[in-house]
């Protein structure tokens, strides 16, 4: 069993920034220039992740066992990931007006149901699937996995707090999809990792 590596809990908080920071850039893009071409380009984002080895809760927490990481840095990676991201989308939102729109539609698409718990455990999975395939050897999983969420109208929670944030969006409701949207990836990766275990 592969334990964490020991980090400060300055270097936990800088690299949970630069990994919203590179989900914003793949946000970014899809906001812009929509599906399909957009939903691979976001790749972009979790492959800087992996390579450049940052804190992305959706990317951390189905290994949470397996590398026996602490689950008070599980949360900081977390809240530091949802605040960033949140900051990132009013940036983005100030920077490029056309992109607001889209925002707002996705937003305003979701809803508390059982059907958005399951959007978003399945795209907690494929997180899992794509990450686990890079630390293999092979980005494949990334570039694949990544417009399959997207396509199939998965909920990742990072992207969406960064879309909230291009929208200006601060409802109950929008906020109680995002708690849904974090347990559902949360399930949804440690599900995978349990499921895929050998004796």
């Amino acid at each position: 069993m592969k334990k964490v590596k020991k980090e400060s809990w300055g270097e936990v908080v800088r690299e949970s920034i630069g990994a919203a920071i590179l989900i914003g850039m793949g946000d970014f893009v899809l906001l812009k220039i929509g599906v399909p071409i957009g939903a691979f380009l976001f790749a972009l984002g979790l492959l800087g992740v992996c390579y450049l080895g940052q804190n992305l809760f959706t990317g951390k927490c189905g290994f949470l066992f397996s590398e026996k990481i602490p689950l008070i840095r599980l949360m900081v990676i977390l809240v530091v990931n949802l605040v960033a991201g949140y900051l990132i989308g009013v940036a983005f939102r100030m920077a490029d007006e056309s992109i607001i729109e889209a925002a707002v539609a996705k937003v305003t698409s979701w809803d508390i149901s059982p059907g958005f718990l399951l959007k978003s455990v399945f795209c907690g999975a494929i997180m899992y699937i794509a990450v686990a395939m890079y630390r293999r050897g092979t980005p494949l999983g990334i570039i694949f996995g990544v417009p399959t969420f997207i396509l199939c109208g998965f909920q990742h929670c990072i992207a969406n707090v960064i879309t909230m944030g291009v929208a200006g969006s601060f409802s109950f409701t929008v906020l109680a999809c995002m708690g849904i949207c974090v347990v559902g990836n949360f399930v949804g990766a440690v599900g995978m990792w349990w499921v895929s275990q050998k004796k």
